[in-house]
């Protein structure tokens, strides 16, 4: 039982590390500061958007894309 609760704890950890990740992505992607949040959000609208649902693989080339699409969708977002 304690693994789980450990496995559970680290799960966690990482997404907190994957959100802290995708802000600083959008930040030096041109968001402005104070619209990384709205952007975060933007962003998983966006994955939709530009992959229709796909599930597959999302590697650094595919966060490119929804970045760039986003400053084409949402301008108003980045500096």
């Amino acid at each position: 039982m304690n693994k789980i609760k450990d496995l559970e704890e680290e799960v966690q950890d990482l997404t907190i590390h994957l959100a802290d990740m995708l802000e600083a992505v959008l930040y030096f992607g041109g968001v402005k500061e104070g619209k990384i949040e709205e952007a975060v959000k933007a962003y998983i609208d966006a994955l939709d958007e530009v992959f229709e649902d796909d599930d597959g693989e999302m590697g650094y080339k595919e966060v490119v894309v929804v970045v760039e699409h986003l400053k084409r969708a949402k301008s108003e977002l980045f500096s």
